[in-house]
């Protein structure tokens, strides 16, 4: 197997499920855009098919686990992008406090939650080999 396929199988993580019950219990989620038809955690939710990044989040309640590739970047500005119109963005992402898109996107949150130890992720034996963070986004709130 090529490096290219470790590459695309680990840009993935599926929410782990307990994880997702307690953030919904709070926030009462109405829309998955990072989903597959086997890990979707909402009703309303769109495939890398459907192509989350376009569409408009703007009223939705989202909750967002983007794929940890390079893409990450941008699923982050439409979460900032989209709160500014009106959405409330949940992201669960890696704590990658040293990337451009940490101080361009997350610094502007309305909160960010360190997650104590490692995510043990669907699918996988063991725990991420990253921190994690859960990071909102909520109009009103971006100017820090």
């Amino acid at each position: 197997m090529s490096n290219v396929h470790f590459m695309s199988l680990s840009v993935e993580w599926a929410t782990p499920q307990s994880l997702f019950d307690e953030l919904d219990r709070e926030f009462h989620f109405t829309l998955d855009p990072c989903a597959t038809a086997e890990n979707a955690k909402c009703t309303k939710f769109y495939t890398k098919w459907d192509d989350g990044l376009s569409k408009d989040w703007s009223r939705e309640t989202v909750f967002m686990n983007p794929p940890y590739g390079r893409e990450i970047g941008d699923w982050m500005a439409k979460a900032y992008k989209e709160s500014l119109k009106g959405a409330k963005v949940v992201c669960l992402i890696p704590s990658r406090t040293d990337t451009r898109w940490w101080h361009e996107f997350v610094m502007k949150a309305k909160e960010i939650r360190f997650i104590k130890g490692r995510v043990k992720f669907g699918g996988h034996k063991n725990s991420a080999p990253f921190p994690s963070a859960i990071v909102v986004f909520e109009k009103g709130e971006h100017d820090r």
